[in-house]
């Protein structure tokens, strides 16, 4: 809601400084000019979504899927102790760290949900340690094909969208490890 005033007030200082300065016909063409760009790049973006989602769907059908999620299990196990006991739990948040390291946010954002869903069950409204890990995880996930970025650059006209690969990697490492040391050193703070 809170963005949805921060973008009108925005319009309507454009709208009002068009007025003011002379400039109301720029501010309309601009305007178009950025529809049309948006229709573009989200065009471009179906595509590369499509196909990414598509090597999700045969990864799955073959089994790799699994595999990956079977990978991290020992890790998860260790992060989200309470979490992993339960097999459903784990499942969706296997997979879900599956997803995100594929870059494929959209995909993994449902299996998050249904993970933070069955980690809330019972806490009475209140976020507990690991959910908030798992918060972190998702947020600054991992990623080793960032494909919605790659897709942006190649929607762009990049020549090749994937050269941001060790800096995604450096950045996206980092980040998780800040956030679960940020998520420690609170839960402790808090608890005491």
């Amino acid at each position: 809601m809170a963005m949805a005033w921060v973008w009108s007030g925005m319009v309507a200082l454009s709208v009002v400084c068009g007025l003011f300065k002379g400039t109301i016909g720029a501010v309309g063409s601009a305007a178009l000019e950025g529809a049309g760009a948006a229709v573009e790049l989200c065009l471009g973006m179906a595509g590369v979504m499509c196909l990414w989602n598509g090597v999700m769907s045969v990864m799955k059908a073959c089994g790799l899927l699994d595999g990956l999620c079977r990978l991290f299990r020992p890790l998860l196990g260790r992060l989200l102790p309470r979490a992993s006991q339960d097999p459903d739990t784990l499942a969706a948040l296997s997979g879900n760290v599956s997803a995100n390291l594929l870059g494929l946010g959209n995909a993994a954002t449902p299996l998050g949900v249904k993970a933070a869903q069955r980690m809330a069950a019972g806490t009475g409204g209140r976020a507990t340690d690991e959910l908030c890990r798992l918060v972190v995880l998702n947020t600054a996930s991992i990623q080793l094909l960032p494909t919605t970025v790659a897709g942006v650059r190649a929607a762009l006209g990049a020549e090749s969208a994937f050269d941001i690969l060790p800096a995604v990697w450096t950045a996206s490492a980092l980040s998780v490890a800040a956030g679960l040391l940020a998520a420690g050193i609170f839960s402790k703070i808090w608890r005491n």
